[in-house]
């Protein structure tokens, strides 16, 4: 009887570490959103509702706590703050600090953002709600106050803890309110090294240094929670904020986030070009003619609907983009000639009916890669951001790979 109750008992703890497991691991989905920082408009978004653990991210929201406490005068930024036995205790990554030591809220900024101490979130925690658990629900209720309606924070550092949770979108509101609200200390984000006691500290946002205009902000890491980050990256008057959840690795991380950041700038200019100050291509008779800007009427404009032709096969003809501009356009490929761009459109058209009728663009650029080469991007004109999404999903179901693009406003 005893040895059936030891079995019976190992496999019941079994099942429970595996239940723990299977519970921590089914929040690490990946997700990624890009936003222009500017107007918080999304660029491009992937699961960016999905519930995932934020790990270290959290720190963001305890630096954007630890501003405003700034601004209102209840810490100062030279005020040393005590190490707690709790502080003191907490898993690295932290500096180790010993209980009764204090720490600087200037230095205490630096940790937190170049070596993500745990020790020093708690320290914070503790010095502006009294106790960490407290904090937490001031932190959680700022982030509702901001927007942050599927954020619930747990612990100031992001430690694991299985309600503390949060997604890619809320995580790009968050970001946006450092940068705007905070705008005098964001430049503490991209700092490189931190040096306390002897001893130089390393940021863990090694993509920062190799990606041109990126100058912040933070990394994350548990187990079940997957690579994370938080991007911000400035180019010629634009910033573009990028998240990923859920990487594999960090350097998988890195790659991803990079690319997400380049498609946000590639949006970004191309709303440049809908303003008309890039070349596009408009159609006469069927063929490309080449304009100065995107307000040009061409001399044919095909019907939108399936049209049958003498020989009986069904044929897609779609209206050309005349000088309206409308706001939202779903881009179905981008070819370094006319003729597969042409094809792309009429076979999105053609997989989706209810694309039939929609307006088109193609847009001429100079590829930013290759000198001398042109670039021709395939879209298709839609009257609604809703509409957009939504035809983009369906058109992934049917294997098309696309993108949904801000067009700007209509003229």
């Amino acid at each position: 009887m005893s040895r059936l109750l030891v079995v019976l008992t190992f496999a019941l703890t079994v099942f429970l570490s595996g239940s723990l497991t299977m519970s921590g691991q089914g929040h690490a989905k990946y997700a990624h959103i890009v936003i222009e920082a500017k107007t918080g408009r999304v660029l491009h978004s992937l699961n960016a509702r999905t519930k995932n653990y934020p790990a270290s991210l959290t720190k963001i929201m305890t630096l954007y706590m630890t501003f405003e406490a700034l601004k209102n005068g209840s810490l100062l930024i030279h005020q040393k703050l005590p190490v707690s036995r709790v502080a003191a205790g907490r898993s690295p990554s932290k500096l180790g600090l010993r209980r009764g030591e204090r720490i600087t809220v200037n230095n205490a900024i630096k940790a937190l953002i170049t070596k993500s101490a745990n020790d020093v979130a708690t320290i914070l925690a503790e010095a502006m709600g009294g106790t960490e658990r407290k904090f937490a629900v001031m932190m959680t209720r700022r982030a509702r106050a901001l927007g942050m309606r599927n954020t619930t924070f747990k612990n100031a550092s992001g430690l694991p803890n299985r309600g503390q949770l949060s997604t890619a979108e809320d995580m790009a509101t968050l970001a946006r309110a450092v940068i705007h609200q905070h705008a005098d200390m964001y430049h503490h984000f991209s700092r490189q090294t931190f040096k306390y006691n002897g001893r130089t500290y390393r940021s863990h946002n090694r993509l920062m240094r190799r990606y041109k205009g990126m100058d912040g902000i933070k990394t994350g890491y548990i187990r079940a929670s997957g690579f994370n980050l938080v991007a911000s990256a400035k180019r010629s008057g634009k910033r573009v904020i990028a998240i990923v959840f859920g990487g594999k690795t960090s350097k998988t991380r890195d790659r991803q986030v990079a690319r997400l950041l380049d498609r946000g700038f590639s949006t970004l200019n191309n709303i440049v070009v809908a303003s008309g100050k890039h070349k596009v291509l408009a159609y006469s008779s069927g063929r490309p003619k080449k304009t100065g800007t995107t307000s040009v009427r061409p001399k044919y404009r095909s019907v939108g609907k399936a049209k049958r032709s003498s020989s009986g096969k069904t044929t897609t003809r779609l209206r050309a983009a005349s000088g309206r501009v409308q706001s939202w356009a779903i881009q179905v490929g981008a070819y370094n000639r006319y003729g597969p761009a042409h094809l792309a459109v009429n076979r999105a058209a053609r997989a989706l009916p209810s694309l039939l009728g929609n307006k088109f663009r193609i847009v001429r650029q100079k590829s930013e890669v290759r000198r001398g080469l042109q670039i021709y991007k395939a879209r298709l004109l839609v009257p609604s951001e809703s509409k957009a999404r939504n035809s983009c999903k369906a058109l992934k179901r049917r294997k098309i790979d696309c993108m949904v693009i801000w067009m700007g406003p209509r003229s």
